[in-house]
């Protein structure tokens, strides 16, 4: 069995799914923080990601996020792609969803008001960091460990552990999504390593609406 066959196997989906949902498609930009992730840069000067490492560190989300009770994680997501696939991770994880605007002081000031309540999480996964740029500073402020996905663009301040990947299409959302929840549940012991989970990657998509 050859080398690349092997580590076909080991990974969490098939690399093919990783690669029709856009996974690995980066950005014309890579900032120094990304560079380790980054597999190529093709001709027309797109860089690529190495999706073996984006398998990888969903692994180690899925360890890290599964140590922490359900409503002690909260996850963000400024983007429109993103609002359904981290609704959907919320509603199987049982944490928070923040999809809407993250109103300022909802990590840090207690005598907050509005329709968004004062949080005190012990965990943060952030869709964007430069969306959820708010977010994350204010997780930065209070100490508490963030979970983000990086395009090749993005700056890894102040983030404790990256999965690189398009932050920006919805099927790579999607799938991201996906894979971090089931991970998590087996994490848990919720579900077994290789039964098949109740929902499916076509859960967390965005629907398009067609005018």
């Amino acid at each position: 069995m050859t080398e690349v066959e092997m580590s076909e196997i080991d990974l969490l989906t098939p690399m093919d799914k990783y690669l029709a949902a856009g996974c690995h498609i980066g950005t014309q930009v890579k900032t120094q923080d990304m560079e380790p992730f980054v597999y190529r840069q093709r001709p027309i000067g797109l860089y690529v990601l190495d999706v073996r490492k984006t398998d990888e560190r969903i692994r180690v989300a899925g360890k890290f996020i599964a140590r922490f009770k359900p409503e002690e994680v909260i996850v963000i997501s400024g983007r429109v792609y993103g609002k359904r696939p981290v609704e959907t991770f919320a509603y199987y994880i049982g944490c928070h969803a923040f999809t809407d605007r993250f109103v300022p002081g909802t990590l840090t000031n207690p005598n907050i008001s509005g329709p968004r309540t004062y949080v005190e999480p012990k965990l943060v996964i952030l869709t964007d960091p430069r969306t959820d740029q708010q977010a994350l500073s204010e997780a930065a402020k209070i100490g508490v460990p963030v979970i983000a996905l990086c395009d090749t663009d993005n700056s890894t301040a102040n983030i404790d552990l990256v999965i690189p990947s398009n932050n920006r299409g919805r099927k790579a959302l999607a799938l991201v999504y996906y894979l971090i929840t089931r991970q998590v549940l087996r994490e848990r012991g919720e579900i077994a390593e290789e039964s098949e989970t109740a929902f499916t990657p076509d859960d967390f998509e965005p629907q398009v609406q067609r005018f």
